[in-house]
């Protein structure tokens, strides 16, 4: 019983209570860099890098920081692992971080993370909180690699970088626009609202 109550913790964040196509949460990056499948996952496992290693270091703490200054050490806390995944993709992956630009940084102020670690992670135990963490950061990082998938495969014609499409398509520009993101992501939340319904 309590493995499958963890086993939930996890489950949750990929369907019922998805970051993306159920709470609406980090739609700025979400409709800003997945314009390809590598941006959308490459900011996908930095969000869960984020995610996972603040939550942990919230929950690790969260009986001796003071109600008054917590939400000042999440943020603390939140920007150092930012911080460490923006350096680690500058010095890795200089293409990576250049195209993803300032969306990087900008995990620190993403609503998902700090979400997360307010709502959860001070309240429940470290296995509890990792899992939460992990489970949520898949979800994110799940709709933002099926949107980008979506937009460069009509937008180019290809994946991951590679032709899958023969030369005869005509990629629709418009999905690599600010228009297609919202298209692409009116349908997915569209096919998320109809899974949920039928589950119930």
């Amino acid at each position: 019983m309590k493995n499958k109550n963890l086993f939930l913790e996890f489950k949750k964040g990929l369907i019922a209570q998805n970051p993306v196509l159920v709470q609406f949460l980090g739609m700025c990056p979400t409709l800003a860099v997945t314009t390809s499948a590598i941006n959308a996952l490459t900011m996908g496992l930095a969000v869960i890098f984020v995610l996972v290693a603040s939550t942990f270091f919230v929950s690790v703490i969260r009986k001796i920081v003071l109600p008054q200054v917590r939400i000042a050490v999440f943020t603390i806390i939140i920007a150092t692992f930012v911080t460490i995944a923006d350096l680690f993709l500058k010095a890795k992956f200089p293409q990576l971080s250049k195209a993803l630009g300032p969306y990087v940084p900008l995990i620190v102020v993403n609503c998902i993370i700090l979400g997360r670690c307010e709502a959860f992670a001070s309240k429940n135990s470290v296995c509890r909180s990792f899992l939460d963490a992990l489970g949520m950061g898949c979800g994110f990082t799940l709709a933002l690699l099926i949107l980008g998938s979506i937009r460069e495969i009509l937008g180019n014609g290809s994946l991951f970088g590679k032709m899958i499409l023969p030369e005869v398509y005509k990629p629709l520009i418009v999905m690599l626009l600010p228009p297609g993101a919202f298209l692409g992501l009116g349908v997915m939340v569209g096919i998320m609202n109809l899974i949920i319904k039928k589950k119930r």
